[in-house]
């Protein structure tokens, strides 16, 4: 049986013929290769996991009361902040992995496969969608066992999740570029976290910017993070639709039109 020898340039060579058939199949075949490498390290699902189970037992119980006079009181607020703060934390991991990757010399590997050259990148996004919906589910399951019954009901709950989740895959283009500049994983990590506490934090997650200083609401109402949670909240508790997740979606499809370029561009220079 004869074997098939490809040589780097007759690689380059099919990499540079690849049909968008061929990228579709190659970037879904990596991000099936995502898959199976949480499937052997299952820790790599603990933020998707314990998160927002710490988090909702938490913030529940200690501002519950303080805030809302009692938990049920607060779970319609704090459910849909908990669920946008989340899975927004959890696109960094896609910055920091990717890095990590390159680091190890796993995508100078890819070079030498008759492979789309945008496949690896592309997958990796692509198996992070389901770390958004790990997170999206388990949100909504431990405010349910808690007591929140979102009155917008089933339908518009899960309008809600599809909204977050096509929010944090936008933002995680961000962090795929940090990914792919940056010199180290820890260094992704580090300007990726700076930027998102204080947009999470100094939004409308947990409580109403109202009794913030007028400085703070100023930055709160033009926070897109405000306006992300705003959306779910009007989902799943009222059933409507508004403006807000129009907002949403502008800011999503504006990100991607934005950071998509510049990543693929920096990533093909090392590809």
């Amino acid at each position: 049986m004869s074997s098939l020898t490809i040589t780097p340039g007759a690689s380059r060579t099919l990499k540079n013929h690849v049909s968008i058939g061929q990228t579709v199949q190659n970037s879904f075949s990596m991000a099936w290769r995502g898959l199976l490498k949480i499937r052997r390290t299952p820790e790599q699902l603990i933020d998707v996991t314990l998160q927002p189970i710490i988090f909702t037992l938490m913030f529940s119980y200690i501002f519950g009361g303080a805030i809302a006079g009692s938990v049920a009181d607060y779970l319609p607020t704090l459910i849909p902040g908990i669920l946008v703060q989340t899975v927004i934390t959890t696109s960094v991991v896609t910055g920091v992995q990717l890095r990590e990757d390159m680091d190890k010399g796993v995508f100078d590997r890819f070079k030498s496969l008759p492979i789309a050259r945008i496949a690896p990148l592309a997958g990796a996004l692509l198996a992070d969608t389901v770390r958004y919906a790990i997170a999206t589910t388990l949100t909504f399951v431990m405010g349910f066992v808690l007591g929140y019954r979102p009155e917008g009901g089933l339908g518009n709950v899960v309008v809600a999740a599809l909204l977050v989740i096509v929010s944090s895959w936008a933002i995680s283009w961000i962090f795929a570029f940090f990914g792919v500049i940056a010199r180290s994983a820890s260094s992704v990590q580090g300007i990726s976290f700076l930027v998102l506490f204080p947009l999470t934090f100094l939004s409308n997650a947990f409580v109403s910017p109202d009794t913030m200083p007028p400085f703070l609401q100023w930055f709160v109402n033009i926070n897109p993070v405000s306006h992300l949670v705003t959306a779910v909240r009007d989902l799943a508790n009222n059933g409507m639709w508004t403006s807000d997740a129009w907002l949403s979606l502008l800011g999503a499809a504006v990100i991607v039109a934005i950071f998509a370029p510049l990543t693929v561009r920096a990533y093909m220079k090392k590809a």
